[in-house]
């Protein structure tokens, strides 16, 4: 039987031993897609929220949003949304819209954090554009862009989060990231905004950080200017 520790973990990996600490961190934002997601709020305008949690089961979309979150409740009145892809270069946009909240008033867990601000895309620099199958309109500068319809919105298991599964109707893409003659995306040529542990990557070096951040790096930002 194995000695160990406490917070350690000591295993082989061919000739070389690698050591493991326990750690208990804050956030598990181990590197996924940022998207926005645009939803109906219910005088008929658009509200367009950023977002980490998302991944793709076949043409269903899974996306995990906060209890509270104003596109849950937009999503659970009115199940139309686009799923948009931002790319690295829009960064700065999709934190310009991260301390934003379409909900009046601001719910007590974000207050004195958040604001609220009815024109999300004007905030973000973003222009709306038609959808074909949904109501809410799509991000225009968004390289990629998924029409969907929420066919389940659920509360998690603790009842802090909602669980959405929307089912993709439409796929829009920006035509220099399709393989010509097919349906394909060139993967060499896509490149996700990245979230990672609330800093923003590219497929490369960091370009800046969330807001949120309890680990700010001023001078990745520096690099930029």
């Amino acid at each position: 039987m194995d000695t160990m520790s406490p917070g350690n973990d000591t295993r082989t990996n061919g000739s070389a031993a690698i050591g493991h600490v326990t750690i208990a961190p804050s956030i598990l934002y181990f590197g996924t897609p940022v998207v926005l997601l645009s939803t109906e709020n219910s005088d008929g305008t658009a509200n367009l929220a950023p977002m980490s949690s998302a991944w793709a089961l076949g043409d269903v979309m899974v996306l995990g949003l906060g209890g509270t979150s104003h596109t849950a409740a937009n999503l659970e009145a009115r199940p139309e949304l686009v799923i948009n892809f931002p790319t690295p270069e829009q960064w700065s946009a999709v934190e310009r819209l991260a301390p934003l909240t379409g909900r009046n008033p601001v719910p007590d867990q974000k207050r004195g954090v958040f604001l609220f601000e009815p024109d999300k895309f004007g905030a973000a620099g973003l222009r709306p554009e038609p959808s074909d199958l949904v109501r809410p309109p799509r991000v225009a500068e968004c390289a990629v862009q998924l029409e969907a319809r929420a066919t389940r919105v659920q509360a998690d298991a603790a009842e802090n989060f909602r669980i959405i599964e929307a089912a993709v109707l439409r796929v829009h893409c920006d035509p220099h990231l399709v393989i010509p003659g097919t349906h394909h995306v060139d993967p060499a040529k896509w490149s996700p905004l990245i979230y990672n542990f609330r800093h923003y990557f590219g497929l490369g070096p960091e370009l800046g950080h969330s807001f949120r951040s309890q680990t700010p790096r001023p001078e990745a930002e520096n690099a930029q200017s």
